[in-house]
């Protein structure tokens, strides 16, 4: 069993943080923010605490389904069978976030590898399904088949990298059940399938001037309505929120192959992440705002034919969208910024006109013009709610640069939302407002809402497990 302590980075070889000596070292709080700790602070003793957690221990088996004759290993899914929505199928990042949370579980029930069978076989089901070209399907339905099944549109036999496929979290979910039990034996015959994936990524999900991944389409990219994706040109988003999971995804990719003895691939695919965050820096971070925003990329190609141009082209492959979103604090989580931008991103996070609620990171900045909070369905509603995987998120960027005061107020204000909304509805929901804590919608919701329990052990001082 393999955990970490409050506070400490990841090793360089995993985080790759790359800092600069610039000083920047007053990890101090504004005086101003009206949601100070004190009024933030949540004892784990507290009853509406403790029945959150028990409720949170009891569920979590009621997430893992059993194998089918179309998804031959046990997996994971975001509810409990008598979830409306949600309750028998296999999605891609959700099922990655339900099993960091499942992984802290398993302390909490001092019962070790008690769900790792389902944590590993819901890698597998999907690696199982990547074809020849590396393309992964972002869902499964128990007999196997995913969107294309219900929209034919969706895949196009002629043309199959025109759209979206699985995010890139798988190897980020592999290498953390290895680091975590010490054994990489299950997914050794399977680094072909994620080599391909991965390759599939940089090959035909990878903008050539700028080096950064874009969506192909609006189509199921996690955060539905992101006003820096959604109704947007196809191939025309570099999005943070992608570019972040993709830098992840090849540092975790590296440390699999170097732990299967695999050292110069495993250089090899490093360098390739570092590369990426290289671009990130170079093209997403914004000097003037202090943080990452996404850049649009669909510009007219330069014809040096066309007499009103040819005197002096553009020299620029991409521009910035400046738009607030909570997907910006996603290069924190990933370890993107240096010493003096994460200061400065930590600095925005604070500001409550913009980001900071009573109850988490809003996921639209308030003064967007497309900030909401209300109800939908296809696309869930990404324009300011708060959201538990959303709050997490930040939380862990504040952690892993040392914030741990605003680590500590976040973690306090996402257990007082869900404990509160346990003790008064007796379940959780899969988004809030964010000032007044109250559920929008889909009572029942599961899922990423259970990393709860790793801010509430990490609060009460005990052993703690997180993502790779």
């Amino acid at each position: 069993m393999k955990t970490r302590k409050e506070g400490t980075m990841m090793s360089s070889s995993q985080m790759d943080f790359n800092r600069g000596d610039c000083g920047c070292v007053d990890h101090g709080r504004s005086h101003d923010d009206r949601y100070d700790h004190a009024q933030s602070a949540v004892s784990m003793q507290d009853s509406s605490v403790l029945g959150l957690k028990e409720y949170i221990t009891g569920q979590a088996s009621l997430m893992v389904r059993s194998a089918t004759d179309a998804l031959p290993h046990p997996y994971v899914v975001p509810s409990t069978p008598d979830s409306p929505i949600y309750s028998s199928d296999l999605w891609d990042w959700d099922s990655w976030w339900a099993s960091v949370a499942m992984t802290q579980i398993e302390l909490d029930l001092d019962d070790d590898g008690c769900f790792l069978e389902a944590t590993q076989g819901s890698i597998l089901d999907f690696l199982d399904r990547t074809d020849d070209n590396g393309i992964t399907p972002i869902m499964l339905y128990p007999n196997g088949k995913g969107f294309e099944s219900v929209d034919p549109t969706l895949f196009d036999e002629e043309h199959p990298f025109d759209q979206n496929m699985h995010k890139p979290i798988l190897a980020q979910a592999a290498a953390m059940l290895i680091q975590q039990h010490g054994d990489a034996s299950w997914i050794a015959d399977r680094i072909d399938a994620l080599e391909r994936f991965l390759t599939c990524y940089l090959t035909h999900h990878v903008h050539k001037e700028t080096g950064l991944a874009y969506w192909q389409t609006d189509f199921a990219v996690g955060v539905d309505n992101d006003p820096s994706i959604f109704f947007r040109p196809d191939k025309s988003a570099a999005s943070i929120f992608l570019n972040s999971l993709l830098y992840r995804e090849l540092m975790a990719f590296g440390y699999i192959l170097e732990t299967l003895g695999k050292v110069d691939e495993s250089i090899a695919w490093r360098e390739k992440a570092r590369a990426l965050r290289d671009a990130i820096n170079t093209y997403c971070w914004d000097e003037r705002d202090g943080t990452y925003y996404s850049v649009d990329l669909n510009l007219r190609p330069v014809d040096e034919s066309r007499w009103l141009h040819h005197g002096a082209p553009r020299s620029w492959p991409c521009l910035l969208m400046r738009i607030d979103s909570w997907s910006s604090f996603a290069a924190l989580w990933a370890g993107i910024p240096d010493e003096c931008q994460a200061k400065r991103m930590v600095g925005r996070y604070r500001e409550t006109a913009t980001f900071n609620a009573r109850y988490g990171v809003r996921t639209l900045s308030r003064l967007e013009p497309q900030y909401m909070v209300r109800s939908s369905n296809n696309p869930s509603c990404w324009l300011g709610p708060i959201w538990g995987v959303s709050n997490y998120m930040v939380f862990r960027g504040l952690q892993k640069y040392g914030f741990l005061e605003d680590a500590r107020e976040l973690a306090c204000k996402t257990i007082r939302l869900f404990a509160n909304d346990f003790a008064a509805t007796g379940c959780l929901h899969e988004y809030y407002d964010p000032d007044t804590g109250e559920p929008v919608m889909t009572a029942g919701f599961q899922n990423w809402n259970f990393l709860a329990v790793i801010m509430i052990d990490w609060l009460d001082g005990k052993p703690v497990r997180y993502e790779f």
